[in-house]
């Protein structure tokens, strides 16, 4: 960049989203200090750095300062826009963000790498700019003298600029973008990562139909890193589970942790790292005076824990009971490089499982599956070119393409692979050399002419024919018979999201239908909702709705849609005679037409029903949102 050059215009007619209207320089911006993140969503590094403006935009909240994303994506599937939405909401971003198209802004800007921080003075004048994570106290400082000299000069605006940002839905199923996943058959137990809520959910292993009850949650769903019985203590983001005996371990993303639950007494603990992200690439501390790095994914064999380390682009080894926690695989270098585990090179690996001699993984930025022969500790990819190489490509081994896959279990023989980008499952076979899909379309969906749809599955653990999968973006948790491919999405009886009962919903259902509706016993009964939306808005199709209906205590149904067509549908099933209180409760999102905003929207009603054999075979619910 020249010396001070005057910053590009940001194209109103780009994507915007989370702000009620596009930002310009030559506009709204004026005067502003503006801080520009280049950035994608799958880079570790560009999560790494969201605390960081996350600190700065707490710091100078009441000063004219305004952090903005520039979304420029690495893959195909992170350039649409409701693939961007979603991230915003997974990483909980409060600044606005403009999605790149075709990298034009990237190219502007001169920017070479993810992530690049543009810092823009209230002149519209290119302060400077400084790529990579670990820069928030440089950062800091410069942004501190901007705004001094700006007011100096005359030159910065009096106030920070004000906008609306997107809220989350909170969903029927009680989770909120769900990591990994671990299924228990010994001890008949399911145990969720509900990352976004902060905490691990325990349920019975479901039936076939996908029921399944609550047993405990463990984390009270704040932030924090609190050792402390399971409804007290805090975690940030969890992501790997792994069970030791009695001892669930997980993997404490955010806090850059390991955390241990005693099963017995219902406790958590810390087990390694120190709460704080570290750089160290080689390790050799013990317990909780090691630093670890953005840890994903957990494997244990006897008294050994393989850590997915997400953050230096290796794969680490945490020996219990003695707590040594060291590298084991990886150099540290981004890259695909097959050899010697001291000697390979790794892309961000978030994903491990288990089989005989192997330790497989997925490593994510490079769009590949990799195993580890233990015995000979040498590194070999079974599926992946490199870090730009990509695509959804079944058949022979070598031909064969995946879209930044983020989990693997191991079913036989077989791997399957969560293809995340390509919103698949995939099977793996090492013997015949070759992969197939198993389930999904390749484009983001919840299900397609009853087919199971996938938006962005970022864990899956098979165990006794059944595959369990984490759909993330679709805030649901699946279950899948191998044998046969059927599928039932599952429901946690007595599972909500924190800080809701289910009491409280049906306290404050938004309609009451004081007239009984009469009802069809001993069958289903079609059910249809409409809503009447403020003027000047739209049901979104980019984010998914769900719909659950219980009786008392009791849920009779629940289903996650994504782009569905309003009025919603939905099928209640068959109910014996008798007369019941129902309460329906409805989530989606609505958006402003011509605004990059999306808002929630949670009706719900009471409906007293009469079932009978001369029962209407159909009924229907209507609400307005305010």
């Amino acid at each position: 960049m020249n010396a001070n050059p005057r910053a590009p215009e940001l194209p109103s007619s780009f994507a915007w989203l989370n702000t009620d209207r596009p930002l310009m320089f030559a506009k709204e911006l004026k005067g502003q200090v503006v801080l520009l993140d280049f950035w994608t969503y799958c880079c570790i590094n560009c999560m790494h750095v969201l605390p960081d403006l996350a600190y700065l935009e707490e710091k100078y909240k009441d000063q004219p300062f305004l952090v903005i994303g520039v979304h420029s994506a690495k893959f195909t599937n992170e350039g649409q826009r409701q693939t961007v939405r979603a991230a915003v909401g997974r990483y909980e971003i409060a600044h606005p963000v403009i999605i790149d198209e075709e990298m034009a802004l990237w190219g502007e800007y001169a920017v070479r790498s993810w992530p690049t921080l543009v810092l823009v003075g209230p002149d519209r004048k290119i302060v400077g700019a400084v790529a990579g994570e670990g820069n928030r106290e440089g950062l800091d400082e410069a942004i501190a003298q901007v705004l001094a000299e700006g007011r100096a000069a005359g030159t910065l605006a009096s106030a920070p600029l004000k906008f609306k940002r997107e809220q989350s839905v909170r969903a029927a199923s009680g989770l909120a973008f769900p990591g990994k996943i671990l299924a228990d058959p010994k001890g008949k137990r399911l145990f969720i990562a509900d990352s976004n809520h902060n905490r691990i959910v325990v349920a019975t292993l479901p039936d076939s139909a996908g029921r399944s009850s609550l047993i405990r949650v463990i984390g009270s769903g704040r932030e924090g890193r609190d050792d402390a019985p399971a409804d007290r203590a805090t975690f940030h983001h969890p992501q790997g589970l792994a069970l030791m005996g009695s001892t669930l371990l997980v993997a404490d993303t955010e806090n850059h942790m390991i955390r241990a639950v005693d099963l017995d007494a219902w406790t958590v603990r810390a087990v390694a790292g120190t709460g704080v992200q570290g750089y160290d690439r080689a390790g050799g501390k013990v317990g909780t005076k090691q630093v670890l790095n953005s840890p994903w994914d957990l494997a244990v064999e006897g008294s050994t824990c393989y850590i997915a380390m997400a953050g230096p682009h290796q794969i680490w080894r945490l020996d219990l009971p003695m707590g040594l926690c060291r590298a084991f695989a990886g150099s540290g270098r981004e890259n695909i490089v097959d050899g010697p585990v001291e000697a390979a090179a790794l892309a961000q690996p978030s994903g491990v499982a288990l089989a005989g001699n192997y330790l497989y993984f997925a490593d994510s930025e490079v769009s590949a599956v990799r195993r580890i022969d233990l015995a000979e500790e040498l590194v070999e990819t079974l599926v992946g070119k490199g870090l730009f190489d990509y695509g959804d490509i079944d058949g022979p081994l070598a031909d064969a393409r995946l879209q930044h896959p983020l989990g693997v279990t191991i079913s036989g023989e077989k791997i399957l692979v969560a293809d995340t980008y390509n919103h698949k499952i995939k099977e793996l076979d090492p013997k015949a050399g070759t992969i197939r899909t198993l389930a999904g379309t390749g484009k983001p969906g919840a299900q397609s002419d009853a087919a199971l749809a996938l938006f962005e599955p970022g864990g899956l653990h098979a165990a006794e024919g059944v595959l369990y999968i984490a759909d993330t973006n679709n805030h649901r948790v699946v279950r899948v018979s191998l044998a046969d491919l059927s599928w039932s999405e599952i429901t946690i009886e007595g599972l909500e999201a924190p800080g809701v009962s289910r009491r409280e919903e049906a306290e404050h259902a938004t309609a009451t239908l004081t007239a009984p509706a009469k009802l069809r016993a001993g069958a289903a009964t079609e059910w249809k909702v409409r809503v009447r939306l403020p003027e000047g808005t739209h049901v979104s199709e980019e984010a998914p709705a769900s719909v659950r209906v219980s009786r008392g205590e009791h849920v009779l149904m629940q289903r996650t849609m994504l782009g569905a067509t309003w009025p919603l549908a939905f099928e209640l099933p068959a109910q014996p005679s008798g007369s019941a209180d129902l309460h329906v409760q409805v989530s989606f999102a609505y958006c402003h037409e011509g605004m990059g905003v999306c808002v929630p929207a949670n009706p719900s009603w009471s409906v007293p029903v009469s079932f009978s054999e001369r029962g209407e075979s159909a009924t229907e619910l209507t609400a307005a949102v305010a």
